[in-house]
C-alpha cells in the first residue's frame, strides 16, 4: 500500500510539473501616465512634462519633505492653450508661467520643484501604475 501511495504522489507530482511548465506567462507591461491620464483623474491638477514624465504638484505626502535644492535642469518654455489639449511637450505646463525655472533635489529622483516668483513648489514625477 505504501509503495502505491509513493508511485501516485510522485506521478501526480510529475503532472503537476509538465502542466506548470506548458503555462505561458502572462506579460503585463505598464506605462508611465501621460497628461491625459493626469488630467481625466484630476481635471485642475498642477502638472508639467519634463523628460517625458508628466509632474505634478500638491501631492499630501510630498509636500512636508524637507528638499534641497539642487541643480537647474531647464525652464517652462510654454504653457498648455486649452484644458482638453493633453498633447503635452518637454517644458510644457498648464498653471506654471512660462520662465518658471525647474531644480532638481538632492534627496530624491522622483521629485523636481519648480521656482515661481520666489516660491518653491514640489512637482513628483507620474510613475508606472
Amino acid at each position: 500500500m505504501k509503495r502505491f501511495l509513493w508511485c501516485f504522489l510522485f506521478l501526480t507530482s510529475i503532472f503537476l510539473i509538465s502542466a506548470c511548465e506548458e503555462q505561458e506567462l502572462e506579460k503585463h507591461s505598464s506605462e508611465v501616465p501621460d497628461a491625459e491620464e493626469v488630467l481625466t483623474l484630476d481635471p485642475d491638477a498642477d502638472i508639467f512634462m519634463w523628460t517625458n514624465v508628466v509632474y505634478k504638484t500638491n501631492i499630501d505626502w510630498v509636500e512636508p519633505l524637507k528638499l534641497t535644492k539642487d541643480k537647474e535642469l531647464g525652464e517652462i518654455n510654454s504653457v498648455s492653450s486649452k484644458p482638453d489639449n493633453y498633447q503635452y511637450k518637454n517644458g510644457m505646463a498648464n498653471k506654471l508661467p512660462i520662465g518658471s525655472k525647474i531644480y532638481s533635489v538632492k534627496e530624491r529622483n522622483d521629485v523636481l520643484v519648480v521656482e515661481v516668483n520666489g516660491m518653491v513648489k514640489k512637482y513628483l514625477g507620474a510613475s508606472e501604475g
